[in-house]
């Protein structure tokens, strides 16, 4: 699931920034519950090095990687037990690869709050059980499940072995408001649960949705940085307003209002960028006269399965793989120069991609 969901209280900006994000119009408007059903964009990978090889591999064409937002209906206390439209939210949550956690870090008194009050750890706190107590749920019902099986055969005792005591440690951790993260950490354990796409499993940006004023940081802000650190997830700070201008300013207009909120680039391209690598996706590249194009890819993957991104021919006759780095290309300005440098090579099917390879491959059919 190479995507991102958005999440949060009603009221906090989510729908803002989705379509900020998107350039979509995602309905928005002033109480809870306006989005219902899942908006979905595709956006583009903002990514320097792309810009750069155009310069210097001219083309006819240029095609940026993307990746995939949701935008989901704001949740609230009771979700789990179906209180405001609880069970769909949810199950929106679970087809997502991973989550983005708007929590609201701004003061306005024409926005309704829908606990009537801004309290950043209380938010992320009632979205965390909503979550907890919605995997319990899936949880208690395998867990009942499988322990019948015992009774049926040696092969299922077995099993349950090592299932039954896992779940009883996830049963134990959601129905105290944790992670099921937070106690299945090995890859082994994590294969084990993988079948029942616990929503807290997933990987957790916060979004801190601030006012012009907070752009900086607040104390808000802080609170928000504070959580995500003991938690290891990433902080994005967004002014969803402002994104929300910048988006449907001129191009050419962006970099003098940036400039003057004192920020070097929108919000929206830091997110982008957070939410594929938190994906764990990265990027190889093919450069010619005829396209320049960004290709997304899987950290981990070799040079066959790169190639297989493109096309499934291009795996399955997969003889070797030219490379070399963005980076070389932009040291020495054209890839006759990376050559003479000695920076071009030939890589076989256990080469390892590297994010920012350029890559050319060479397959038979």
């Amino acid at each position: 699931m190479l995507n991102c969901g958005i999440v949060g209280l009603p009221n906090v900006g989510k729908s803002t920034i989705f379509s900020a994000i998107t350039s979509a119009p995602a309905e928005a408007a002033n109480y809870p519950f306006c989005t219902i059903e899942p908006n979905v964009g595709i956006v583009n990978v903002p990514d320097a090095r792309l810009d750069k090889i155009v310069e210097l591999i001219p083309t006819a064409k240029v095609i940026p990687a993307v990746t995939e937002f949701v935008d989901i209906a704001g949740l609230v206390a009771g979700a789990s037990k179906g209180e405001g439209l609880g069970n769909k939210f949810l199950a929106n949550i679970r087809e997502v690869g991973i989550i983005a956690h708007v929590v609201r870090c701004f003061e306005n008194q024409d926005i309704i709050h829908v606990n009537n009050r801004i309290d950043p750890a209380g938010d992320i706190e009632t979205i965390d059980i909503e979550l907890a107590l919605a995997d319990l749920e899936t949880v208690q019902k395998r867990y009942d499940k499988q322990s019948r099986l015992s009774r049926v055969s040696a092969k299922d005792a077995k099993e349950n072995a090592l299932l039954l005591p896992l779940y009883e440690r996830l049963i134990a951790a959601l129905q105290d408001g944790k992670s099921a993260s937070s106690v299945v950490q090995s890859e082994d354990e994590k294969a084990l649960i993988a079948d029942l796409h616990l929503i807290t499993m997933k990987p957790v940006i916060y979004v801190a949705n601030v006012d012009e004023d907070g752009i900086g940081g607040n104390e808000y802000v802080d609170v928000v940085r504070s959580i995500a650190e003991k938690r290891n997830s990433p902080v994005v700070v967004i002014c969803g307003k402002a994104e929300a201008e910048i988006a449907e300013m001129d191009p050419a207009d962006r970099p003098e209002f940036l400039e003057a909120l004192g920020l070097e680039e929108s919000g929206m391209n830091t997110l982008i960028r957070t939410a594929y690598a938190t994906l764990g996706l990265r990027t190889f590249f093919t450069a010619g006269s005829d396209e320049d194009r960004a290709w997304t890819f899987k950290a981990g993957y070799k040079a066959p399965q790169a190639a297989g991104v493109i096309h499934t021919d291009f795996e399955k006759g997969f003889i070797r793989a030219e490379v070399y780095s963005c980076n070389d290309l932009f040291e020495y300005g054209s890839e006759a120069k990376v050559r003479e440098a000695g920076k071009f090579r030939i890589e076989g099917k256990d080469y390892l991609v590297q994010d920012g390879d350029i890559m050319h491959f060479r397959f038979n059919v």
